[in-house]
């Protein structure tokens, strides 16, 4: 029998936690659904366990960390993931497993963009301008479209959450499903949905600015974790003019006089253009190594899919 499981990672949202969780069992009384409290000073959590939630605790601070213990404690075949602000309506959920159950997809993304309803409904634009430029920056790496990159609303199958190391401490955490699934070559579908925003009385955890900081981070990040060889070709480039630039009164002093006065300058020209044949080196070298991941990736994964099919037959 097929086996769904609800992840609702929870800091402090015990005004909105029980219908989260009313919704949801609504649309899929099937599924079990987990809240995992993260540290949560309110009653988050006996609000959760009273409603019927199966409830449990994650003591290091961090949506991402949350995840990551989500993702090793249950076993499921469809796993849905949502925030428990209630800005995500339960109804859509049909639509967000119908790809992972017939399998066109592994992971499905409740795209809150495309329709509007985010832009209408989010008071907080700067986070809408973060998810903006994360997008458009993802979208030139990998030569794809996608709409919605930071969305906590998602459906995943089984291959995908076992199979996903997730690194990030944080909110940072949708941006690193994004980038794994299109780096690893899984297949994503999104989802229009309906965004609201947070009740009255209900507050964001995000920062505006400490969070702003993360999102350029992630941007310089994925771009040296994912693209290695044109990041590092592109700083080798910038160092190189800088030392051609540094460098040619140099040069031409000495075609002119055979001489050089301006030795400071020729030393430190030296120094720009060595520094960036040594730079464009690494990413070579980067770029191998990533391929090579890629490749023993994509073994290990094979691996897994073979043990599954045995284990279910």
């Amino acid at each position: 029998m097929e086996k769904i499981a609800l992840l609702i990672p929870c800091y402090n949202e015990e005004l909105t936690i029980k219908k989260v969780i009313e919704d949801f069992k609504k649309e899929l009384p099937e599924a079990e659904i987990y809240v995992y409290d993260n540290n949560s000073k309110d009653k988050t959590a006996q609000i959760a366990k009273e409603a019927g939630a199966i409830v449990r605790k994650e003591n290091r601070q961090g949506k991402g960390n949350v995840v990551r213990t989500m993702f090793r404690e249950i076993d499921a075949d469809i796993y849905i993931m949502v925030d428990g602000d209630d800005t995500y309506p339960a109804e859509f959920v049909h639509q967000l497993i119908e790809p992972i159950r017939n399998g066109t997809a592994d992971m499905t993304i409740g795209d809150r963009l495309s329709n509007g309803t985010y832009q209408k409904e989010n008071k907080r634009h700067f986070h809408e301008f973060g998810n903006n430029l994360v997008r458009k920056g993802i979208n030139v790496l990998f030569k794809t479209n996608l709409k919605d990159i930071m969305t906590g609303y998602r459906a995943f199958n089984k291959m995908f959450v076992k199979n996903m190391p997730v690194l990030s401490p944080k909110f940072e955490i949708e941006t690193e499903m994004s980038l794994y699934a299109l780096d690893k070559k899984y297949r994503i579908e999104e989802i229009p949905i309906v965004y609201r925003d947070r009740p009255e009385g209900s507050t964001s955890k995000l920062n505006t600015v400490g969070d702003g900081i993360k999102v350029i981070k992630t941007i310089v990040n994925m771009f040296k974790n994912y693209k290695p060889l044109p990041f590092f070709t592109i700083i080798a480039v910038i160092l190189f003019i800088l030392g051609l630039i540094i460098g040619m009164p140099v040069l031409i002093e000495y075609f002119k006089t055979h001489y050089i006065s301006k030795v400071p300058s020729a030393i430190l020209a030296t120094g720009i253009i060595t520094l960036s044949v040594i730079t464009a080196q690494c990413g070579v070298i980067l770029h191998t190594i990533v391929k090579q991941h890629k490749e023993d990736y994509e073994l290990n994964l094979l691996r897994y899919q073979q043990i599954e099919k045995l284990r279910k037959e």
